[in-house]
């Protein structure tokens, strides 16, 4: 009796991921490998595919970069509301990022969407750099930008003036100066 219900619950295991495989009918969504690393890949800290807390999906974020309004004035965000930062060791227009190592736990690299970066409001001139493992890091003004880990929620700049290295960027694709005493 034993060996008949091990068999059936194995061939019911099976057939239950057999099925999960199979993909949909046409109307549901399907993540291939390759969609899946894109997510991953454009995923900010503190969101949910980074394990803090939930995102909005990435088919939400269809602009890389877009504008908006912070306690340090306008400032550039990714498409989900994230704030970015320019770290003032990057040689602009090097093609290269200074950020390298320990430093990526703290400053992920703001990655593009697609081969062709979209900018809502941003009048820098917005590009991508190849980082390491491939991938394409947004630049501003040649540039490359970044995410501050510490910043969890849209509209955080915990980052802002971090080392006195760390800075917000302006929609023209410079960099606000931290206020002095602040930050």
């Amino acid at each position: 009796m034993k060996k008949h219900l091990s068999i059936g619950l194995s061939a019911f295991a099976l057939a239950a991921l057999l099925s999960g495989c199979a993909g949909t009918s046409g109307t549901g969504t399907s993540t291939t490998p390759a969609a899946a690393a894109s997510a991953a890949a454009t995923t900010p800290p503190g969101s949910a595919a980074s394990g803090s807390a939930p995102a909005s999906t990435p088919a939400a974020a269809a602009t890389d970069l877009k504008v908006a309004d912070s306690s340090a004035g306008r400032i550039v965000v990714d498409g989900k509301g994230m704030s970015v930062y320019v770290y003032m060791k990057d040689v602009k227009d090097s093609g290269r990022s200074a950020c390298t190592g320990g430093c990526l736990q703290s400053w992920p690299p703001v990655l593009a969407a697609a081969d062709t970066p979209t900018a809502d409001g941003v009048t820098g001139t917005v590009g991508t750099i190849a980082t390491p493992d491939g991938k394409k890091q947004l630049t501003i003004n040649g540039m490359p930008v970044y995410y501050y880990a510490k910043d969890t929620a849209a509209g955080d700049i915990l980052g802002q003036g971090v080392g006195s290295v760390w800075h917000l960027v302006a929609p023209s694709g410079e960099m606000i100066a931290a206020a002095a005493g602040g930050y």
